[in-house]
């Protein structure tokens, strides 16, 4: 596992040397994005989830527009009624340096270093940002579904579907937004394979998804937790002020199942 670690580090990150040369440290990033060393961002646990991660400042406003006009320069909304794309295995360019961001800021976190032995979280998975497991995979996600959202426009209840292996992310861009989470029953629970949990159906965990944010999911919070943007008026409300609806664009990151 030591050496795996150190090959994926490598190639995040550039091998490790004493030259103050760029050439020997290549830049897999988005265009002037270097997250882990001009900024630490913080991360913060939903409590009443275990496995759901929240991190705010996870790209800065000069990032989120250069990752806006990679996605532009796709093509993929040039007209008015495609408003999702998806991908699957190899990813565009900025989705591959958007993972090795994810991953990055995993590994460089004030959390992880403050609470963890190693970055691997091992021994305290409700503790832990993302299981070894899932940190270390190569690759770390190979599907891609991004959603561009006017207005009044959201997704409804739903927990993504079992042919994607464990380990989710979520970056929201342009609009800020409430996701509900609602814990599954045991019905919906015995249907996905996992042990059901006696919690209310009725019970909404709300999650503030500022411009910028990454989400995580793993564990309890991807198999248990259904999750929904409502954007009709009245639903998106926090601290008593509702949010100024605008045009929300989100990046989904996940891993295929292998197929045996």
């Amino acid at each position: 596992m030591e050496e795996k670690q150190k090959t994926l580090l490598e190639a995040v990150f550039g091998e490790s040397s004493d030259s103050e040369d760029s050439d020997h440290h290549p830049q897999n990033r988005l265009e002037d994005s270097s997250i882990h060393s001009e900024k630490n961002p913080s991360w913060e646990p939903i409590s009443e989830i275990n496995g759901l991660w929240l991190c705010r400042d996870f790209l800065s406003p000069q990032e989120q527009s250069s990752l806006l006009s990679a996605i532009e320069k796709e093509g993929w909304f040039s007209e008015a009624s495609h408003n999702q794309a998806m991908r699957f295995g190899n990813l565009p360019e900025w989705a591959t340096e958007l993972s090795h961001s994810i991953r990055e800021v995993v590994l460089f976190s004030d959390y992880v270093s403050e609470h963890m032995d190693s970055v691997t979280c091992d021994g305290d998975k409700k503790g832990c940002l993302l299981p070894s497991e899932i940190l270390w995979r190569e690759p770390l996600f190979d599907q891609l579904i991004l959603n561009v959202y006017q207005p009044g426009e959201g997704i409804c209840p739903h927990v993504d579907l079992m042919r994607f292996e464990d380990g989710i992310a979520i970056v929201s861009l342009e609009s800020s937004c409430i996701m509900h989470f609602t814990h599954v029953d045991d019905t919906e629970a015995c249907d996905s394979g996992r042990e059901g949990r006696n919690y209310s159906p009725m019970t909404k965990i709300p999650v503030y998804l500022t411009p910028g944010s990454l989400v995580l999911m793993s564990g309890e919070a991807r198999y248990f937790w259904k999750h929904e943007i409502n954007r009709k008026p009245g639903f998106q409300i926090w601290e008593g002020q509702e949010i100024d609806q605008k045009r929300r664009t989100s990046i989904t990151l996940r891993k295929l199942c292998k197929i045996e």
